[in-house]
């Protein structure tokens, strides 16, 4: 059997997945954990670190993706295509939406734990997507991942909004197309360049 902090951190992922964060309280939550509101808070402090701590166990499904990603024997090139494959397969498994970006809707407040979660592992991950740019030779590597990192996030709004079948089912195709404006621009800066030389 799972240790009751794993329980707790489970159940309210669950629970808040299916009624948001704001529509569970901790006695619940405890309850269907299988534990009590005194061992919750033994844990976890307040509902806002746990809240934090579910954000943390989430983000960190990201770092096999990453390994998994420069483990890989393909082309700079090949692996940022590989990142846009790999999100969208993730994206479209995301049955009730990123964790991440529900609690950043759901939480507006600048300060609260589980935001600073949230906006530590966007800025973690678009630096991640920037690098990857680089070594693909990417001209404007900031630039694409922003781009990328946007329609992936409008692909996961979308998604949850007007269902899979919707625009968000092309963010593979526009992805790519994006990656190829990117290097074309690039190649053009760059013939430009040996030109001037």
């Amino acid at each position: 059997m799972k240790k009751p902090r794993q329980r707790i951190i489970e159940m309210a992922q669950l629970l808040f997945r299916k009624h948001g964060i704001r529509g569970v309280g901790v006695d619940t939550i405890a309850e269907e954990a299988g534990t009590n509101k005194m061992t919750l808070y033994r844990h976890f402090g307040s509902k806002d670190e746990l809240i934090a701590e579910c954000l943390r166990y989430t983000a960190s499904g990201a770092d096999g993706f990453w390994e998994d990603l420069e483990k890989s024997s393909a082309s700079p090139m090949e692996k940022l295509h590989q990142w846009v494959r790999g999100v969208a397969s993730y994206a479209s498994m995301e049955g009730g939406g990123c964790d991440l970006l529900t609690a950043a809707f759901e939480l507006p407040e600048p300060n609260h734990p589980a935001r600073l979660v949230v906006e530590a592992f966007k800025h973690e991950q678009r630096e991640k997507l920037v690098a990857l740019c680089c070594d693909a030779g990417i001209v404007e590597a900031e630039g694409l991942a922003d781009a990328l990192g946007l329609l992936l996030e409008g692909a996961r709004v979308n998604r949850r909004s007007v269902g899979p079948n919707g625009p968000s089912a092309h963010f593979v195709t526009i992805a790519e197309a994006v990656i190829a404006s990117f290097s074309a621009a690039g190649e053009r800066v760059r013939v430009r360049e040996a030109e001037g030389a």
